[in-house]
């Protein structure tokens, strides 16, 4: 007698079905791209697009790794990965748990358009607009800075202040998408628990590190890991409005192998995307196994 939750050769035919042409695009757009850009990393860059393609091996990687500019690339990226990371995660915890509490009853609805608006927004018109936002001579953070007598904004073109201005505009950009995710996974909590645990005298904050977030940890994994994806990968908001400047600051490891490619130096360019394809599956890796590691 079978099992009713058996699985029966004509569903397991349907399911393959359902799955055969979404399998066949991730292979033939996700990949086999990746594949020819790891065999183009191998090749001589003036024959690197040819059919005869010259193999010199690891010479590209050895090339890459001795190039300083890489490797200052390379850290400025992992830096500012980390800095967007928390800051778009932190923040979109901190609005959805905003969202979701008595003190905005009214307007909810509202609060989560403006919110999740600019995940909608084309990045191109979206950056375009940050960057004249930023402008010294006439962007209307600066002019909002004169009219409160403050310190005028750097903006793009200070280094010291360009980060900074990168990171709000990534997060004007993404964050929308990171609060729809804990708001998902905040209508799924166990509001039962806080109520025993307020009953049993555990005061806010023990309630949100004890109850609260251990809830929250698969919304937590995925945001951390989708966020980890993204923002290794940083390229349109550079070529919008920095083009890596000032200094080489924003010069982050895409922008940098876009440039390579742009000069023709393709086996360089595809080991340095190699090499960044590399930092994001292991990021991510260890961003699952922490996420899924059990609390002691």
């Amino acid at each position: 007698m079978h099992s009713p939750l058996a699985i029966t050769a004509q569903q397991r035919l349907i399911f393959l079905a359902y799955v055969a042409p979404f399998a066949v695009l991730t292979l033939l757009f996700g990949l086999w791209p990746i594949l020819l850009s790891v065999k183009v990393s191998l090749t001589a860059s003036a024959s690197a697009l040819k059919p005869d393609a010259v193999f010199v091996g690891l010479a590209n990687y050895h090339a890459v790794f001795a190039d300083p500019l890489f490797l200052d690339s390379l850290r400025r990226t992992l830096v500012y990965t980390i800095l967007a990371v928390v800051l778009n995660v932190g923040f979109a915890l901190g609005y959805a748990l905003l969202l979701n509490s008595p003190l905005i009853d009214k307007g909810k609805t509202v609060f989560k358009i403006a919110i999740f608006l600019p995940v909608v927004t084309p990045d191109l018109a979206g950056y375009v607009v940050w960057r004249f936002l930023y402008d010294r001579s006439f962007g209307a953070v600066n002019a909002l800075a004169s009219a409160l007598d403050l310190p005028l904004f750097g903006g793009l073109s200070s280094p010291n202040t360009v980060t900074l201005a990168l990171l709000v505009a990534e997060l004007w950009r993404h964050a929308g998408f990171y609060v729809i995710i804990f708001l998902a996974n905040l209508a799924l909590c166990d509001k039962a628990l806080a109520e025993a645990a307020a009953l049993d005298g555990a005061n806010r904050w023990q309630i949100f590190r004890h109850v609260l977030i251990p809830q929250l940890r698969p919304a937590i994994l995925i945001n951390s890991i989708y966020a980890l994806i993204q923002f290794l990968k940083t390229f349109t908001v550079i070529v919008v409005m920095t083009k890596g400047g000032p200094a080489d600051l924003t010069n982050f490891v895409s922008y940098y192998a876009y440039q390579l490619f742009d000069q023709g130096r393709y086996g360089e360019a595809t080991a340095m995307g190699s090499v960044l394809f590399a930092c994001v599956v292991a990021a991510a890796l260890a961003a699952y196994a922490l996420g899924n590691r059990r609390p002691q």
